[in-house]
């Protein structure tokens, strides 16, 4: 009995600041998104699914929500494909020089979110760094005005922000991989490409989609990135919300979009939780 009340008290600030801090506010988030708004602004506690229907049947609303999914699943994809080798060569191949390179991914998630988003601003700009470079080079004879304030833009500035998020799960899959493994399949006659896809991907799938799952939640919502380097064509759904709960003051509708975003979010992590389950087990 002792050892139940000792459990409970230990375990009951952190139940209450969940309670206070996570779903205290997700329950208010929700409480909004079935109220709606007067013709003065203020908010009417009549409920109803109008927000969700609006928001459902709104084509810019769709297309907003599709786009952020685009991005996100392209930066997800690309940092996979930027982060796996560069997690393969730390793991593998990085021999005495392993810390330092480990610190050099880890370096960049010091520097201010902002800086490293408004350095792409300055390289894609219309007389930036690349522009100005390929037309010195006589690659081109006018400024490329597709690389800044366009889905291109957003891509890059946002692989380049997440990929260590990607990276690190993926080391951490990776040394899990014994070396003898390795060695048994050399021994028996595997090529370093059978090597890879038999024994090493299958081994480092929970880091590949816990990566994935780390790139995309946190690029689905981005807000200052589109902000920065993205245009009219870039918006992406954080920003709808940042603008119905600021500028157009349209609380409930913007609670309403922030509760789908949470609803994909949870089905993802639903089904990534899933498929680590079934690895595991495997």
């Amino acid at each position: 009995m002792k050892a139940r009340a000792t459990r409970f008290m230990v375990a009951l600030p952190p139940l209450g600041w969940i309670a206070l801090f996570l779903l205290a506010p997700y329950c208010i988030l929700l409480c909004y998104s079935f109220w709606s708004l007067g013709p003065f602004q203020q908010i009417l506690h009549h409920w109803s699914a109008a927000n969700y229907i609006h928001l459902l049947t709104t084509p810019v609303y769709l297309d907003v929500i599709f786009r952020s999914l685009r991005i996100a699943l392209s930066v997800a994809f690309l940092s996979l494909v930027l982060g796996y080798p560069l997690a393969m060569f730390l793991v593998f191949h990085s021999g005495r020089f392993k810390r330092l390179l480990y610190q050099a991914v880890i370096i960049p998630l010091w520097v201010s979110y902002l800086v490293r988003a408004y350095a792409w601003k300055v390289i894609f700009g219309h007389e930036g760094v690349l522009n100005t470079l390929l037309l010195w080079a006589h690659v081109i004879h006018h400024s490329l005005g597709f690389l800044l304030y366009s889905p291109f833009a957003v891509m890059v500035t946002l692989t380049h922000i997440y990929t260590p998020f990607v990276v690190l799960p993926l080391v951490a899959a990776l040394e899990k991989v014994s070396p003898e493994l390795l060695e048994a399949s050399s021994d028996l006659g595997s090529r370093p490409w059978q090597t890879f896809l038999r024994v090493v991907l299958p081994l480092s799938l929970p880091g590949v989609v816990s990566g994935a799952t780390f790139a995309f939640l946190l690029s689905f919502g981005d807000f200052l990135s589109p902000l920065l380097v993205g245009g009219p064509s870039s918006i992406m759904i954080a920003n709808i919300v940042a603008n119905l709960f600021g500028a157009d003051y349209n609380w409930p509708l913007g609670a309403a979009v922030a509760v789908v975003i949470l609803l994909i979010v949870l089905a993802l992590l639903y089904l990534t939780d899933r498929l680590e389950r079934r690895w595991r087990t495997a």
